[in-house]
């Protein structure tokens, strides 16, 4: 991400990412605080390997960050925080991300070349 706001493919990751109900609700707890797993995963209802599966797409957006740490009794845990990340999304925004895509839309093929 730059100083003037995320790339466009930093955007159009972040924005996937938080378009599913699930991730919205894993963002919005984790905003409250860090948690482990299994205890996100009960407060969510939902299971420890679709939690992970989300846990995973929003940390490739770089939405939130997870690290080992072990416990008073030595097991291993997964804690997870959001990071601090910021979107202000306005029309001039998202023009000036948008001239910086690199991934091409799957569903339009290639980005047309450019003409210098």
């Amino acid at each position: 991400m730059t100083a003037s706001g995320p790339s466009g493919d930093e955007l159009v990751e972040m924005l996937a990412a938080l378009a599913h109900p699930i991730r919205l609700r894993i963002v919005a707890t984790l905003a409250g605080g860090r948690d482990y797993v299994s205890r996100l995963a009960r407060e969510l209802g939902v299971s420890r390997p679709l939690l992970h599966m989300h846990l995973r797409r929003l940390e490739v957006a770089g939405l939130v960050v997870g690290r080992l740490e072990l416990s008073e009794d030595g097991k291993a845990m997964k804690y997870y925080d959001v990071t601090d990340f910021s979107l202000h999304l306005t029309a001039s925004a998202v023009a000036e991300a948008a001239k910086t895509l690199t991934k091409q839309d799957p569903e339009k093929g290639p980005r047309p070349k450019e003409h210098t």
